[in-house]
């Protein structure tokens, strides 16, 4: 691998493979199939560990469309709960976690999901999210399914809670907008006004989605849960080579200013 600044040339050796894990919990189409792993199988699967993890009594589960509908089917039929639609999507509004500003990811997610009043007035209401990092959606949703009737709402993630920055291209670089980084699961559940909150722990997730016998996770990327990253980070956040060989650091030099 080759990287270089202003005034340095480095080579080392090439980082260990490490997949986002991203891609399976939010991104991918759940027709996607990744490594041989397809996408919808493995929410799902994330889904029933989470109902073996965080068992919770309710009367309906529901999932936020559309990257959660899998892993809450697995969530409801683990337990033998009714799985609904108590969540809908507007197709004109695009991923919130992605928008560049607060104000528009609080925006986009008042527009984007109304509840269902029939299927959520009365009910103990178990909502299924993929993963937890700022707080905009679940906060919203948890005001939005209570205002629609919900006499609870037990919020769970189908993923360990995003604690540390990715410095590999997405919008959550700074540790201050990452409720998880500096707050307890009770406090960011008084955050987001839920009834209780869980999340599924990184131990299943890299079991899940990992590939038994690649080095580093599995062959992922769960830096944003557990700050180990694949590539050493340097102090302007980017990614450099993780370890050097001797005979290589012998090639760092001044690059030659033209």
């Amino acid at each position: 691998a080759f990287f270089a600044d202003n005034d340095t040339e480095m080579i080392g050796e090439t980082p260990p493979p490490a997949l986002c894990a991203m891609e399976y919990i939010y991104f991918s189409r759940p027709d996607s199939n990744i490594r041989g792993l397809n996408v919808h199988t493995a929410r799902k699967k994330m889904g029933k560990a989470l109902a073996k993890e965080h068992p919770i009594e309710a009367d309906v589960v529901t999932g936020v469309p559309d990257s959660s509908l899998s892993a809450a089917i697995g969530y409801a039929e683990e337990l033998g709960l009714p799985y609904e639609l108590g969540l809908i999507k507007s197709r004109y509004i695009g991923r919130t976690f992605i928008e560049p500003s607060q104000s528009l990811r609080e925006q986009g997610v008042k527009l984007k999901l109304s509840a269902v009043h029939g299927v959520v007035e009365g009910k103990r209401v178990i909502m299924v999210d993929d993963s937890f990092v700022r707080g905009t959606t679940s906060r919203r949703i948890t005001k939005m399914l209570k205002e629609a009737g919900a006499l609870e709402v037990h919020v769970l993630i189908a993923a360990p809670p995003i604690k540390y920055p990715c410095y590999y291209g997405m919008s959550s670089v700074n540790t201050t907008e990452l409720p998880a980084a500096s707050l307890s699961i009770s406090e960011i559940r008084e955050m987001i006004g839920a009834d209780s909150l869980n999340f599924l722990s990184e131990e299943k997730t890299r079991e899940i989605l990992g590939i038994p016998g690649l080095n580093f996770n599995g062959g992922l990327c769960l830096a944003c849960f557990g700050g180990s990253y694949p590539t050493e980070i340097n102090s302007k956040g980017a990614g450099t080579c993780r370890k050097p060989t001797e005979k290589r650091e012998s090639i760092y030099r001044r690059a030659t200013k033209q």
